[in-house]
């Protein structure tokens, strides 16, 4: 069975993919509601998507949201440590700790074609294991000056 793991991920001009504490309101902002114009459509990507594997941190950022973005897709966070989860999304949000391999021959059995795999640690061990089929990086006009670097693309 073929599936596709894709990273879709913002970075700011000097680098970052978040604000230090893990805050991405600076992607948030109304001058980028036009994206599309350029090509850059989150919402034909995720309409692709089969599932969503995420951390935890990912996962608690996307708890602070005014709307879960994930609201009909399956989302597998990856942790080991004890995650909770709204009561409202127990039938579509599973914790695991897995290995990238194991999960993605798991949720290839299960008929999945197609992974969003979010949050800098998950990109990293997807990436590490040589499951990333693609990756879109839409580079945002602002200076950050610092955060959560995206240089761990760069690492073998």
């Amino acid at each position: 069975m073929s599936i596709t793991c894709s990273v879709y991920i913002a970075a700011s001009v000097d680098g970052f993919i978040a604000r230090l504490d893990g805050d991405i309101d600076w992607l948030h902002k109304r001058e980028y509601a036009s994206a599309d114009k350029i090509g850059l459509n989150y919402g034909e990507f995720i309409d692709t998507v089969d599932a969503v594997v995420m951390g935890r941190d990912s996962f608690e950022k996307a708890l602070t949201f005014e709307n879960w973005p994930y609201e009909h897709t399956p989302v597998v966070v990856l942790s080991r440590r004890k995650v909770g989860i709204p009561d409202h999304l127990h039938r579509t949000v599973k914790i695991e700790n897995g290995a990238p391999t194991e999960l993605v021959s798991r949720l290839a059995f299960e008929g999945k074609k197609h992974l969003y795999i979010d949050g800098g640690v998950t990109i990293q061990h997807f990436l590490q294991a040589r499951l990333i089929n693609e990756i879109t990086i839409t580079q945002i006009p602002v200076l950050l000056g610092s955060g959560i670097p995206i240089v761990w693309f760069h690492r073998t």
